[in-house]
């Protein structure tokens, strides 16, 4: 059903891009799946859209658009690793930190993007904490990055 979701709305998953550092992108620990941050790759290269810091070099509209790209990402993660997304009983939290100017403040409208995408797919599974960070940059100079807690079962 979720896969179905994704494709009504235009979104068809792929295989997830290798990690740029020593890490892994995913682990369980119990019920728990830690997604670590991801950044808005696109066929593994960052777009030159999603670069720069928020509202001197990229409008909000782009960041968001960059925070859906991660929930993407992150998606296609849980499923190679869970095998499909139904085994997903909630999201718990995710963490959305924006390259952004020092007198930037709209931090929770860039990382709505990510936010909103969940409850679209998701509904009431897709609802979380979270919390939005401005940072002075970002790996690949990318505009945001998102890390994802989710419980399954």
């Amino acid at each position: 059903m979720i896969e179905e979701k994704l494709e009504s709305i235009g979104i068809k998953l792929s295989n997830p891009t290798q990690p740029i550092g020593s890490y892994v992108p995913i682990i369980q620990s119990e019920n728990l799946i830690f997604v670590s941050g991801q950044i808005p790759l696109v066929n593994g290269t960052l777009p030159e859209k999603y670069k720069g810091k928020v509202s001197r070099q990229v409008a909000i509209t782009e960041c968001k658009e960059a925070s859906k790209q991660c929930t993407i990402n992150a998606l296609e993660h849980m499923k190679k690793f869970l095998g499909n997304l139904e085994s997903i009983s909630k999201f718990i939290k995710i963490t959305g930190y924006v390259n952004s100017d020092p007198s930037f403040k709209d931090h929770p409208k860039v990382i709505n993007g990510a936010s909103d995408l969940l409850l679209e797919i998701f509904g009431e599974k897709g609802r979380h904490t979270r919390v939005a960070i401005g940072v002075n940059s970002l790996p690949l100079d990318s505009v945001v990055e998102i890390d994802f807690l989710c419980e399954v079962h």
